[in-house]
Protein backbone atom coordinates (compact mmCIF):
# COMPACT_ATOMS: atom_id res chain seq x y z
CA UNK A 1 0.00 0.00 0.00
CA UNK A 2 1.24 3.18 -1.21
CA UNK A 3 1.95 5.98 2.07
CA UNK A 4 0.53 9.13 1.51
CA UNK A 5 -0.48 12.09 3.94
CA UNK A 6 -4.45 10.26 3.88
CA UNK A 7 -3.31 7.00 4.91
CA UNK A 8 -3.03 6.07 8.56
CA UNK A 9 -1.51 3.08 10.01
CA UNK A 10 -2.17 2.10 13.51
CA UNK A 11 -0.91 -0.94 15.33
CA UNK A 12 -2.83 -1.86 18.12
CA UNK A 13 -1.29 -3.91 21.21
CA UNK A 14 0.83 -4.10 24.10
CA UNK A 15 4.42 -3.37 24.02
CA UNK A 16 5.78 -6.52 25.81
CA UNK A 17 3.99 -8.41 23.44
CA UNK A 18 6.84 -10.31 21.44
CA UNK A 19 4.14 -10.30 17.75
CA UNK A 20 3.82 -6.78 18.62
CA UNK A 21 7.15 -6.03 18.66
CA UNK A 22 8.03 -8.07 15.09
CA UNK A 23 5.02 -5.86 13.78
CA UNK A 24 6.62 -2.61 14.69
CA UNK A 25 10.00 -3.21 13.78
CA UNK A 26 8.99 -4.76 10.79
CA UNK A 27 6.99 -1.74 10.07
CA UNK A 28 10.43 0.80 11.07
CA UNK A 29 12.39 -1.25 9.08
CA UNK A 30 10.57 -0.42 5.79
CA UNK A 31 9.76 2.93 6.76
CA UNK A 32 6.22 3.01 7.22
CA UNK A 33 4.67 5.17 9.68
CA UNK A 34 2.78 4.19 11.95
CA UNK A 35 0.59 5.31 15.36
CA UNK A 36 0.90 2.30 18.27
CA UNK A 37 -1.86 2.23 20.66
CA UNK A 38 -0.95 0.79 23.82
CA UNK A 39 -4.47 -0.47 24.70
CA UNK A 40 -3.50 -1.64 27.94
CA UNK A 41 -2.75 1.90 28.77
CA UNK A 42 -4.57 3.51 26.19
CA UNK A 43 -7.87 1.43 26.16
CA UNK A 44 -10.47 0.66 24.03
CA UNK A 45 -13.55 1.47 22.93
CA UNK A 46 -16.99 -0.35 22.13
CA UNK A 47 -17.40 1.52 18.87
CA UNK A 48 -13.45 0.84 17.82
CA UNK A 49 -14.18 -2.87 18.54
CA UNK A 50 -17.67 -2.79 15.89
CA UNK A 51 -15.43 -1.28 13.64
CA UNK A 52 -12.75 -4.58 13.61
CA UNK A 53 -15.72 -6.85 13.76
CA UNK A 54 -17.56 -5.03 9.90
CA UNK A 55 -14.15 -6.24 8.97
CA UNK A 56 -13.07 -9.47 11.32
CA UNK A 57 -15.21 -12.22 12.46
CA UNK A 58 -15.23 -13.08 16.34
CA UNK A 59 -13.41 -15.88 15.93
CA UNK A 60 -10.22 -14.25 14.22
CA UNK A 61 -10.20 -10.93 16.73
CA UNK A 62 -10.60 -13.30 20.43
CA UNK A 63 -6.97 -14.75 21.25
CA UNK A 64 -8.53 -18.29 22.38
CA UNK A 65 -4.95 -19.70 22.91
CA UNK A 66 -3.71 -17.22 25.17
CA UNK A 67 -3.30 -17.47 29.26
CA UNK A 68 -6.41 -15.10 29.54
CA UNK A 69 -8.38 -16.89 27.62
CA UNK A 70 -7.78 -19.90 30.04
CA UNK A 71 -8.67 -18.17 32.79
CA UNK A 72 -11.85 -17.32 31.62
CA UNK A 73 -14.39 -19.41 33.20
CA UNK A 74 -17.07 -21.59 31.49
CA UNK A 75 -19.68 -18.95 31.34
CA UNK A 76 -17.68 -16.22 30.00
CA UNK A 77 -15.95 -18.41 26.90
CA UNK A 78 -19.50 -19.67 26.33
CA UNK A 79 -20.47 -15.89 26.26
CA UNK A 80 -17.92 -14.79 23.96
CA UNK A 81 -20.14 -16.50 20.85
CA UNK A 82 -22.23 -13.66 21.10
CA UNK A 83 -21.20 -10.40 19.86
CA UNK A 84 -22.79 -8.20 22.83
CA UNK A 85 -21.13 -10.11 25.58
CA UNK A 86 -17.33 -10.71 23.75
CA UNK A 87 -16.99 -6.92 23.21
CA UNK A 88 -18.10 -6.63 26.43
CA UNK A 89 -15.17 -9.28 28.01
CA UNK A 90 -12.71 -8.06 25.15
CA UNK A 91 -13.37 -4.16 26.68
CA UNK A 92 -13.09 -5.71 30.19
CA UNK A 93 -10.04 -7.85 29.25
CA UNK A 94 -8.09 -6.19 25.71
CA UNK A 95 -5.43 -9.12 26.34
CA UNK A 96 -8.44 -11.42 25.04
CA UNK A 97 -7.90 -9.49 21.61
CA UNK A 98 -5.26 -11.46 19.19
CA UNK A 99 -2.11 -9.19 18.96
CA UNK A 100 -1.39 -6.91 17.00
CA UNK A 101 -4.31 -5.57 15.33
CA UNK A 102 -3.44 -3.45 12.35
CA UNK A 103 -5.81 -0.69 11.03
CA UNK A 104 -4.97 1.01 8.10
CA UNK A 105 -7.98 4.14 7.57
CA UNK A 106 -8.05 6.56 4.63
CA UNK A 107 -9.51 9.61 6.07
CA UNK A 108 -12.32 8.80 8.18
CA UNK A 109 -12.88 4.94 6.33
CA UNK A 110 -11.21 2.18 7.47
CA UNK A 111 -9.41 0.31 4.89
CA UNK A 112 -7.95 -2.46 5.90
CA UNK A 113 -8.16 -4.66 9.61
CA UNK A 114 -6.29 -7.73 10.35
CA UNK A 115 -4.17 -9.57 13.28
CA UNK A 116 -1.32 -11.14 13.84
CA UNK A 117 2.03 -10.61 12.32
CA UNK A 118 3.88 -12.39 9.58
CA UNK A 119 6.73 -10.57 7.59
CA UNK A 120 4.67 -12.27 4.64
CA UNK A 121 1.20 -11.07 5.64
CA UNK A 122 2.72 -7.54 5.95
CA UNK A 123 4.78 -7.48 2.77
CA UNK A 124 0.97 -8.54 1.12
CA UNK A 125 -0.78 -5.71 2.90
CA UNK A 126 1.69 -2.71 2.34
CA UNK A 127 2.56 -3.69 -1.29
CA UNK A 128 -0.93 -2.45 -2.93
Amino acid sequence: MTQSHTHSVTVFGIPNCDTVKKSRVWLQEHAIDFVFHDFKKQGLDQHTIELWLQHLSLDVLINRKGTTWRALSDEQKTAAGNREQAIALMLNQPSLIKRPVLQITQGQQIQHVSVGFSAAQFEDIFKK
